[in-house]
C-alpha cells in the first residue's frame, strides 16, 4: 500500500498552485470545478509521483493554526542536497516568505529548513544526510 495523495484546503488555489510549480517544479492538473457544490481543486504532481491536492469551496472553516496543533503539521519536500536546501530557502526568503527554522541538521538524519507559505502552512525543505 501507499499514500496516493494528501489534500489541503486553501483560500487562493491559483497562488498555492503557482507556489508549488515555481519553487518545487510541480506539474499542475487542469482545474476541477463542481458547479453544484462549488468545490474546486488542482492536483499537483512532484518528481517521483507523489501528489498534493489543493482544494477550495465557498464555505470553509479557518481556525487559527497553532504551531503545535493536532492534525496534519507540515509537508516535507525532498529538494536534493544541502546546497539545494540552502538555495531554495534563500530564494523563498528573498521572495518574502517567512523562514520558520533552519537551515539546520536535525537529530533524525536530515538537513532541512521550514518555511511558511502565504496561508501559514508549514513546508519543510529537506535533504537526507547520507
Amino acid at each position: 500500500m501507499r499514500i496516493e495523495h494528501v489534500a489541503i484546503y486553501v483560500h487562493d488555489m491559483e497562488k498555492a498552485r503557482d507556489f508549488f510549480v515555481k519553487y518545487f517544479n510541480a506539474d499542475a492538473s487542469e482545474k476541477y470545478h463542481n458547479f453544484k457544490s462549488g468545490f474546486s481543486s488542482y492536483f499537483l504532481t512532484f518528481d517521483g509521483g507523489s501528489r498534493l491536492e489543493i482544494m477550495q469551496r465557498p464555505t470553509m472553516d479557518d481556525p487559527p493554526k497553532g504551531t503545535y496543533r493536532t492534525g496534519y503539521h507540515h509537508i516535507a519536500i525532498e529538494v536534493g542536497d544541502r546546497k539545494d536546501v540552502d538555495d531554495i530557502t534563500k530564494k523563498l526568503q528573498k521572495d518574502g516568505y517567512e523562514i520558520f527554522s533552519g537551515p539546520r541538521t536535525t537529530g533524525d538524519g536530515y538537513y532541512e529548513s521550514t518555511i511558511l507559505d502565504e496561508e501559514g502552512n508549514s513546508i519543510e525543505l529537506i535533504a537526507e544526510i547520507k
